[in-house]
Formats: C-alpha cells, sequence, structure tokens
C-alpha cells in the first residue's frame, strides 16, 4: 500500500514487522544507564506501568479532586443564586430570569464541548485545564468588580426588601461579559478535569470507576458550602462578599491544580479527531457500489502491534452500521493511489461507529438534564413563594438545595460501600435507574406545588405551605444523580475510543447544556399556549399563585417517561466497544517515554 497524507493515520505500507521499542531505564543510584531494544509489544506494556506507577495515583488523584470541590464552591457560589439576582437587582421577571439562567447553564455544559475539542486535539489535559481555570478566576474577578462598583446601589439592596437602583447599561454588559467568562473557564475544563484525573490510573478499570464517583462527590462537597453558607449572606443582601469568597476559592484550585505539575501523568493529544471521522465517511460513499466483505479480517488494518491512529489502540470490529465498514474495503485503486479519503484503515472505521453508537445512548438522556435544570430555576422560585420560616430563622430558597447535595453524599456512599461490594449493575442499568427516580422527582415537585396553591393567602406572595414540604423533591433529584451523572460520566468515558475520551466525558455536560435549552424552550412555548390575556396567565407567570406550575412539572414527567421508553430500546441495542488489549497506541514511534505536556508547553 502507499502512504496517505494524514498527520493522524499511519501510512498504508508502513509496517511494523521491525517495530523497536528504545526505552532508557534510570537506576536509583542514577550511576548506569542501560538502552534496552525489544519488539515485543508485552515487554513495553510491562515497563509502561512502572511508569504508570513512579506518576500519577491516587496522591494526584485527591489534589485533583481538591481542585474539583474548590472550583465548584466558586462556581455555584455564583450560579445557585443567579436566578436570584437577576430578579432582585436586575429587576427581571420570574420567566425572564428562569430562561436566563437555563441558557447560561446551558452555555455553561456547552463549552464543555470546546474544552473536550481541544484537550483532545491540540493542547493536552493539563494546558486545557491550566488555561480555562485562569479564565474561570478572571470572570468571577470582574463580576465582583462589576457587582461592587456598578449594580448593588445602595449596599445590601437586593436582600428581598431593599430595592436596587436601576442599573447602568454598562454595569449589566459587565456583568453579562463576567458570567460568561464564567461559563467559559468552568465549562471548559471540567470534562478535561475529569479525563486528567482518570489518565493517573493507566488501564486500572477499578480505580478510574472509584475516581468517578468520587469525583462527584467532590463536585457536590464543594457546592455544599456555596449552597448554604454563601447563599444565606447573598440571601440577604451580601452579594459582592459572596463573589468574593468564590474568587478566592477559584484562585486556591488553580494554585491546587498547578502544585503537583512535575508528578502527573500525561498522555499526548492525539490530533483532530474531525478529520478522521470525515474521512471514514467520504470514503463509504465513495465506495457505496463496492461490495462489503462478509469477513471482516479482509479489511484494510495497519499490520503488526501498532495502531493506525496516534494515541489510540486498535479496536476490534463491531456488527453495528455495517455500511461504514466499505471504508475499509481494498480495491485496485486503493492498492496503486494513496489517498486518506478513500482508504481507512479498521480502527479508524470503529471510532466513527463508536461516536454513532453513542449519540441514541446520549439524545436520551436529555429529558433527564431537563429534570435536572429545574433546581436552579423553577425550584428556587417555587420556594421563593413558600413559607421559608423556622420560628424566626429565614431559609434563603435557594439554600434548599443542600437536599439535593446531602442525599447525592449519602446516595454515593451507600452505592459505592454497600451496593457496589454486591451487586455491580452497568452503566446503562444506573443511568436507567436515574431516569426512573427523575421522573419520581418530577411528580413529587407537582404535587408540592398543588398543596401550596390550596394553601395561597389572598392578598399575600408566600403560601402558608412550608417550604420543607419541597424535601422530597431535592433528595430524589440527588438520588438520581448518583445513577444518572455518574453512570454517564463512567460510560461515555469508557466506551469513547482513546482519540476521543474528552469528546466522552463532554457528552455528560453537553446532555446537561442541552437539557438547559430544552426547559427553556419549554417554557417559552407553554407560556405561548397557556397564555392568554389577564383571566389566563399561563402556567408560569409573574405572580406564581396566579399560575399551574405543577402542570409544567408533570409534563416533563411524561415526557421523561416516554424517554425512557425510548432509552430501554437503545440500550438493548447498544454494543460496547472492544480494545484489542495486545496492540499499541499509535504515533509512539517505538518510544516508550511519551513527552510529556510539560514539555510541549
Amino acid at each position: 500500500m502507499d502512504p496517505r497524507n494524514n498527520d493522524n493515520v499511519a501510512p498504508l505500507n508502513e509496517r511494523d514487522e521491525n517495530l523497536e521499542v528504545v526505552e532508557v531505564v534510570e537506576t536509583q543510584d542514577d550511576q548506569s544507564i542501560a538502552s534496552l531494544k525489544s519488539d515485543d509489544s508485552d515487554l513495553k506494556k510491562k515497563i509502561k506501568n512502572v511508569e504508570i506507577r513512579e506518576k500519577g495515583g491516587w496522591t494526584n488523584a485527591i489534589i485533583l479532586l481538591a481542585n474539583q470541590g474548590l472550583a465548584t464552591l466558586a462556581f455555584f457560589g455564583v450560579g445557585v443564586n443567579l436566578v436570584l439576582f437577576l430578579t432582585r437587582v436586575l429587576g427581571q421577571g420570574n420567566a425572564e430570569a428562569a430562561n436566563n439562567v437555563s441558557k447560561w447553564t446551558g452555555t455553561v455544559y456547552m463549552f464543555s464541548l470546546v474544552g473536550a475539542f481541544l484537550s483532545d486535539s491540540y493542547w493536552g489535559r493539563y494546558l486545557t485545564c491550566t488555561i480555562f481555570q485562569v479564565i474561570f478566576v478572571l470572570g468571577i474577578g470582574l463580576l465582583s468588580f462589576a457587582s461592587w462598583f456598578f449594580l448593588i446601589k445602595p449596599r445590601g439592596c437586593g436582600n428581598g426588601d431593599l430595592i436596587c437602583n436601576p442599573s447602568s447599561s454598562l454595569g449589566v454588559a459587565i456583568f453579562y461579559l463576567s458570567v460568561y467568562l464564567i461559563a467559559f473557564g468552568y465549562g471548559g475544563h471540567q470534562p478535561t478535569l475529569a479525563t486528567f484525573g482518570a489518565d493517573q490510573f493507566g488501564e486500572d478499570k477499578n480505580n478510574k470507576a472509584a475516581f468517578f464517583s468520587y469525583f462527584y462527590f467532590a463536585l457536590n462537597v464543594g457546592s455544599l458550602f456555596s449552597n448554604t453558607i454563601l447563599v444565606y449572606f447573598e440571601d440577604r443582601g451580601l452579594w459582592t462578599e459572596g463573589f468574593l469568597v468564590s474568587l478566592g476559592s477559584a484562585i486556591v484550585a488553580l494554585m491546587a491544580f498547578l502544585a503537583p505539575t512535575r508528578r502527573y501523568r500525561y498522555v499526548k493529544p492525539c490530533g483532530n479527531p474531525l478529520p478522521r471521522v470525515a474521512q471514514v465517511f467520504v470514503a463509504t460513499a465513495r465506495k457505496w457500489r463496492v461490495v462489503r466483505p462478509g469477513n471482516p479480517e479482509a479489511l484494510y488494518e495497519v499490520e503488526g502491534p501498532e495502531s493506525a491512529i496516534k494515541g489510540s489502540r486498535k479496536i476490534f470490529h463491531s456488527s453495528k452500521f455495517l455500511f461504514l465498514d466499505k471504508a475499509a474495503v481494498v480495491t485496485e485503486r486503493d492498492r496503486n493511489e494513496s489517498n486518506a479519503w478513500r482508504l481507512c484503515s479498521l480502527t479508524q472505521v470503529e471510532e466513527a461507529k463508536c461516536v454513532m453508537k453513542m449519540l441514541p445512548i446520549w439524545l436520551c438522556t436529555i429529558i433527564y438534564s431537563v429534570i435536572f435544570t429545574q433546581m436552579a430555576s423553577l425550584f428556587v422560585e417555587q420556594g421563593d413563594v413558600m413559607d421559608a420560616y423556622i420560628g424566626k430563622f429565614h431559609i434563603p430558597a435557594a439554600s434548599m438545595s443542600v437536599f439535593d447535595i446531602c442525599s447525592v453524599l449519602v446516595s454515593t456512599g451507600i452505592y459505592r460501600h454497600v451496593i457496589f461490594p454486591y451487586v455491580r449493575p452497568t452503566e446503562l442499568m444506573r443511568m436507567g435507574i436515574g431516569l426512573i427516580i427523575g421522573i419520581m422527582a418530577m411528580v413529587a415537585a407537582g404535587l408540592t406545588e398543588i398543596q401550596r396553591l390550596r394553601r395561597i393567602v389572598p392578598g399575600q406572595k408566600e403560601s402558608e405551605l412550608t417550604i420543607l414540604w419541597q424535601i422530597p423533591q431535592y433528595v430524589l433529584v440527588g438520588a438520581s444523580e448518583v445513577f444518572m451523572y455518574v453512570g454517564q460520566l463512567e460510560f461515555f468515558n469508557g466506551q469513547a475510543p482513546d482519540g476521543l475520551k474528552n469528546l466522552g466525558s463532554s457528552l455528560c455536560m453537553a446532555s446537561m447544556a442541552l437539557g438547559n435549552y430544552v426547559s427553556s424552550l419549554m417554557v417559552n412555548i407553554v407560556m405561548a399556549i397557556t397564555a392568554r390575556g389577564p383571566d389566563r396567565p399561563g402556567w408560569i407567570p409573574e405572580n406564581l399563585n396566579e399560575g399551574h406550575m405543577d402542570r409544567f412539572y408533570f409534563l416533563i414527567a411524561t415526557l421523561a417517561a416516554i424517554d425512557f421508553v425510548l432509552y430501554l430500546i437503545f440500550a438493548k441495542w447498544y454494543q460496547p466497544i472492544s480494545h484489542d488489549e495486545d496492540s499499541i497506541k499509535g504515533g509512539s514511534g517505538g518510544n516508550l517515554k511519551a513527552d510529556s505536556e510539560l514539555d510541549q508547553v
């Protein structure tokens, strides 16, 4: 075969029979250096495993978990009370504020795709995390400045009683610039941080699974402080002070991340995956009339243990999307002409198949994210018109999410230490369980709203129903997160090819993003249909006592139930990825010790 012009795919005529592995091993006393040469890929793996133990491991992972907790504290210090900031400080209405928060939260998670692409393709995990965390710090710093200098006028306003002065156009512009810098920074580094943490364990699947559980645990530990202490002070009008605490937490998180730079285990970026995937579809279209061989062994694959794709192991043939196999069929023209857009290796084809197979599962998780996003919008607005006093103590509506966090922490412990040692459900099973519990949460929220409406006091904003009635819906959402989002992290990261690991982690956050956008779209559609003048203000009006938010919750529950049926169909159809464990990641050039990202930077 002829070589092909592709940076990420090995030449067709490349032969690996004479593959040499050169490794320099330093002795403990640094007095001698021995050069080892071998064509045995098993030896290469053994030596590489020694290197994994020398760098990475739980020490680095714990630092990354601390970084996650501190960064989450900073993020939710801004995000959890944002809907009340928009209504109390900027003077927006309930529906407008809920939509703006949904769009902003969706943007946070959409930026995860940007971070994942840059990390997989060019920058690598470490550099991506560093750059986006710096942007995150700058965004919170700018928000603190905007709130102090432009928005919180007079001091202490926005507490529910003292009305803020109308904000200047410049102040509002700086506010939106700052919150979207926060969205860009936090969203861009989150999936990459999760994958970077998993990298510290090499191919140890058990430790990786444990890390993903603790990663979500750390996220909720960080948000616990934000949802209690910070929310309490912000609810009393101390918005700038709350943002400054978030800024300090973000700075400490960045410093903690940078501290063990020399001890991290690095994985080199695998190059831009978009051309590789596009080549498969173009090659398939060009060979549409070519007959696909019945035997997968007749399809083209690079000989030897090394994969054709830089940074990726070989992938075995799968029985899904068989029409794509045509891209790996060798024709007479391929023997005489080198063209990366006509002939692809089997591993390259399977990489494209993996993306296609994960898409239906991913789409089915979006409705669950619609359920999840209600905590930051409608749950808060619902709690804001309930009796929030226990004696003389006032409970901020946003602080009710502490029950969600506690539910996550308790459920994670129960799952890891009680259920997991005896019953090990697959990631797909756990995601399905999470969707069912999410449906129950929406039903609970709807029933609470029915009770709230029954106990309205004429002429009074707050219902007589205590805000503690919201506890079941928050607890159920928290329990569902442990099954759904932790399951998603493990599933998409584990099923993504080596060259698309960050993309796999970002799919979880992209699901949250689309969930927020879909939620915003649903609110707009529902209000457009149900609002018919003063006599029919719609399901989610400015005065929630005149609306029927319970019907909106039940609508989400109904859509989620339909989504669950579709999810069962796709989960049964799904075929897991199968790597060739005896293969070597491509692009190593025979060098055992990969160049670290630190050296590249």
